[in-house]
């Protein structure tokens, strides 16, 4: 009888820790499966489940950095590494213009639908076109201090179109197209003063 007790208590002892055993695995399972702590996934902007967020310090599509990427750009200037200072303005100029290009386009999907995510799209077009002009000029700059003008005067000519002549960047940028020698006209013109070719019709 006693041995009959005994195995019965050894199979209800037994039973007891299969259950709490499956019922431990799976959270197991599941903290396994969770990332390190200390050691940042990449992004893949190409998997619609991920919702990390990219307003991060150490994100590039962000505002933040193409910021880091212009104080790299200046800091190579002041060391005057003028290839890494291209390598960086040109990286600036690229996040810049697509974050302005996803922003128009959520304007522009918004359109109509939400006037108040509409306007904050399209202030962050604004901003984010400011700042890729603004590295775009610094670009012209530093390919003219490498004794490369035919490399500045394209992008001279892009802040032109993006800016508009009337706009402070604008200006600076004809500016330097006229100190170049690209263009003859000064531009804003003088005070009374006459330009010496005839003006086109």
């Amino acid at each position: 009888m006693n041995t009959a007790v005994a195995v019965t208590l050894m199979h209800r002892t037994f039973l007891s820790v299969i259950a709490v055993l499956s019922l431990l695995s799976p959270v197991n399972a599941q903290v396994s499966q969770l990332p390190g702590t200390n050691s940042p996934q990449p992004i893949d902007p190409n998997d619609p489940n991920n919702l990390r967020p990219i307003t991060q310090s150490n994100s590039i599509l962000s505002i933040e950095g193409g910021d880091r990427l212009l104080k790299e750009a200046d800091q190579a200037v002041s060391a005057q590494n003028y290839p890494l200072a291209v390598k960086k303005l040109q990286e600036a100029r690229q996040v810049y213009n697509q974050l302005s290009n996803f922003y128009q386009e959520l304007n522009s999907s918004f359109s109509g639908i939400d006037n108040r995510v509409s306007d904050s799209q399209r202030q962050k077009a604004l901003v984010t076109a400011q700042k890729r002009d603004e590295a775009t000029f610094q670009l012209a700059l530093v390919h003219r201090a490498q004794n490369q003008p035919e490399l500045a005067v394209p992008l001279l000519i892009q802040i032109i179109k993006s800016q508009n002549p009337t706009r402070d960047l604008g200006k600076k940028a004809y500016k330097q197209l006229f100190e170049l020698g690209f263009v003859d006209s000064p531009y804003p013109r003088e005070g009374g003063a006459s330009s010496s070719s005839s003006p086109k019709k």
